[in-house]
């Protein structure tokens, strides 16, 4: 995963209701807009925005019937971003415990 793609999961995944928005998504086959629409305790448009994000960092798919919208996640994208953030992430965590207890 190149740095575009990991910053872009990571901002699409720092929204509260945008992440609650995934987990609904995901936790079905599939989700058709007007579902989540219904589910959720805000506007079609923010609904819209979030669904926006989550498929510009490649966390869900879209399928369009007519002019109905359904959404699938995608969760490749999620394994990829978790494995690349213990990437980022190792060594780093125990070198600061390392270094405290040397300090001491």
């Amino acid at each position: 995963m190149n740095i575009t793609q990991f910053s872009r999961t990571a901002k699409a995944l720092s929204d509260p209701r945008r992440f609650e928005i995934l987990e609904a998504i995901a936790s079905t086959e599939e989700s058709a807009c007007s579902a989540l629409v219904e589910q959720f305790p805000i506007s079609q448009a923010t609904v819209s925005h979030h669904l926006k994000e989550l498929a510009n960092a490649d966390l869900i798919s879209v399928r369009r019937e007519g002019q109905h919208c359904y959404y699938q996640f995608c969760s490749q994208v999620l394994d990829q971003y978790i494995e690349e953030l213990q990437r980022r992430t190792s060594g780093r965590h125990f070198q600061t415990i390392e270094h405290k207890v040397v300090a001491h």
